[in-house]
């Protein structure tokens, strides 16, 4: 039983049960501050309470995002969780394990820096900031060299496929360049190089290469894209460069595929973001950029302040953010390893087939993901006449599974998916129990022929008495109709 100590009317302090007091009877604060204090007790009560009905991190299928560290690592991030990291001067070790962190990566990402040479990166909140300093970079450096040339220098773009994460779209609109996006086409879900390198033109800041394409995990063809682009570039004197965003891939492609050319052994790979949030083993909250030299960062972008006690150069978007998601990922650097990851990365792709296998055994489905990309299982049915994957989502939340449901981007948007994506902490006794589950959803639905007269699908005529009005066909085409609504203009995926 929870207690806690108040004071009586006359002064004295008494003993009372929270769940028998007035601050769980009243109404929680939602629009204003309250007027007077209450026991902390009673505030931790009442958050805790709430907070019951969010969904379990750990079974929430649909992020790529880490959702648990070692105890050890716990301690260290509780430890370090007042430390301003924007405060160099008063935290120096804090600073240069950032810098063992940006060098780390670099040499993962073969980047050409020398063992004692320090390589140019940054640690940043996520890869949506980590993106944004990229774009930043390329967009300085294209209209600098406009302008040397004397031409015009105000309609920067940016060639990526539709499949890019919804950062890449906000960068776009943020910093007014335009996003020229290669469409998609059933069964061929990531940007296709040949069509990105035909829509390069004069204009455009850097191709934007994906290696772990939210939607199915695929990774893009890196190698296929720098060769296609050394040659257009050679036709037509520009360089234009390329970004490969690594948010989800980076920290599996050096381990899992050593000899897959991605990073900066092609030439025209100017800059990579990573995840430290997702594969890197981190908790929510920090990713990495690093740059191929320092020429491929403009100096211009570099702030240097001396009002903490020192100059500091920085090149963030954000100025305060804490320190405990750096010293997190170094934790997992030196405690893990090379080896360490790889046996992390190898089985996450295990258990990633053993679902496969069994999703595939139920004869529903169709697997959209690839084996070269990301651990998830990504899979539509195979008809969906008599249910949809968002009526599948939906039942499987009352096994406590969080599994997204989606539509496919233009021009692939009539295809609709489950995806699962697998985390260091996902056991393979846990695929085995979504399998079962998928398994029990599946034969439920079965027995009812008109479960698709749900929720979602009621306002579009359909009777309610369990009688369907229209043809299998007709269902199917309002069902699409709906959910194209819904996603319109929405992306899926978190960064």
């Amino acid at each position: 039983m929870v207690v806690t100590r108040a004071s009586g009317g006359d002064g004295s302090d008494y003993v009372h049960s929270t769940f028998a007091s007035r601050y769980v009877r009243e109404p929680v604060p939602k629009w204003r501050m309250p007027a007077h204090t209450i026991p902390k007790e009673a505030a931790y009560q009442i958050i805790n309470d709430e907070l019951m009905l969010d969904g379990a991190p750990r079974l929430n299928l649909a992020s790529f995002v880490t959702t648990w560290m070692e105890p050890e690592c716990d301690q260290l991030i509780m430890a370090s969780i007042n430390k301003n990291y924007v405060d160099m001067d008063e935290y120096p070790v804090t600073t240069e394990i950032q810098n063992r962190c940006v060098n780390m990566i670099a040499h993962l990402f073969n980047a050409p820096v020398g063992d004692d040479e320090a390589a140019v990166g940054v640690g940043t909140v996520g890869s949506s900031e980590a993106i944004m300093l990229a774009g930043l970079a390329f967009k300085r450096k294209w209209q600098q060299k406009r302008k040397a040339e004397g031409k015009p220098f105000d309609k920067p773009n940016i060639v990526t496929g539709a499949n890019v994460q919804v950062c890449w779209e906000k960068f776009a609109r943020y910093f007014e360049v335009e996003l020229k996006e290669v469409k998609l086409r059933e069964g061929y879900y990531v940007m296709d190089p040949e069509k990105a390198v035909e829509m390069v033109d004069e204009n455009t800041i850097c191709v934007a290469a994906i290696l772990g394409s939210t939607l199915t995990g695929e990774f893009e063809n890196v190698k296929q894209l720098n060769e296609l682009l050394t040659l257009k570039n050679k036709e037509t004197g520009w360089d234009t460069p390329i970004h490969v965003d690594a948010a989800s891939g980076g920290f599996i492609a050096p381990f899992i595929f050593p000899d897959l050319e991605w990073d900066f052994r092609l030439p025209l790979v100017k800059s990579i973001n990573v995840s430290g949030h997702k594969y890197g083993l981190v908790y929510a909250g920090v990713g990495w950029v690093v740059w191929r030299s320092k020429e491929d960062l403009p100096d211009e972008l570099i702030f240097h302040i001396n009002y903490l006690g020192s100059d500091q150069p920085t090149f963030t978007l954000n100025f305060s953010k804490g320190s405990s998601q750096i010293i997190a990922q170094y934790y997992q650097f030196i405690r893990l390893g090379f080896e360490g990851y790889k046996n992390i990365m190898e089985n996450c792709m295990e258990i990633a087939n053993v679902l496969k296998e069994g999703i595939e055994k139920t004869g529903r489905f169709d697997i959209l993901s690839k084996d070269m990309g990301v651990p998830l299982v990504a899979f539509s049915l195979k008809d969906s006449g008599r249910y949809t994957v968002f009526n599948i989502a939906d039942s499987l939340r009352r096994f406590g599974w969080i599994v997204p449901a989606y539509t496919m981007p233009p021009d692939a948007q009539h295809i609709a998916v489950l995806r699962v994506v697998i985390r260091e902490d996902f056991s393979r006794s846990l695929a085995e129990r979504l399998i079962s589950d998928i398994e029990k959803v599946l034969k439920e639905m079965d027995a009812f022929p008109s479960y698709i007269v749900s929720s979602e699908t009621a306002h579009l005529g359909l009777a309610n008495d369990g009688h369907v009005n229209k043809t299998v066909k007709e269902i199917q085409e309002d069902v699409t109709r709906h959910w194209k609504r819904f996603v319109q203009e929405k992306r899926t995926g978190v960064c």
